[in-house]
């Protein structure tokens, strides 16, 4: 789940989807990213149980599936602004398992 929330594209989905419904070309006008973008990352989120669709004619609607998913964000969001930059400047962030940090 962590990682689908790790990337700023599905967080920017996820944020907009907060606010109600939303079709892909609402997101696409919205968020300023191409189709074939927006429906990988509404894909990935769909995978995780995050959201999901309903149809309404030709088009689809998208939802968060778990409002819950709110609070973590918003808590995740009051701990980063709590500890600063230290996550950035950890030393091991992002170095792969058993490789030394850069």
């Amino acid at each position: 789940m962590f990682r689908s929330l790790g990337d700023p594209t599905r967080l920017a989905i996820l944020r907009r989807l907060a606010s109600g419904e939303a079709r892909v070309v609402d997101l696409t006008g919205e968020l300023g990213l191409a189709q074939s973008t927006v429906s990988r990352h509404l894909a990935c989120l769909r995978d995780c149980g995050l959201i999901d669709y309903r149809v309404e004619g030709r088009q689809s609607r998208y939802a968060l599936t778990r409002p819950e998913l709110l609070d973590l964000l918003r808590s995740a969001e009051q701990v980063l602004a709590a500890t600063g930059d230290a996550v950035a400047l950890c030393p091991v962030y992002g170095a792969a398992a058993g490789s030394p940090a850069q």
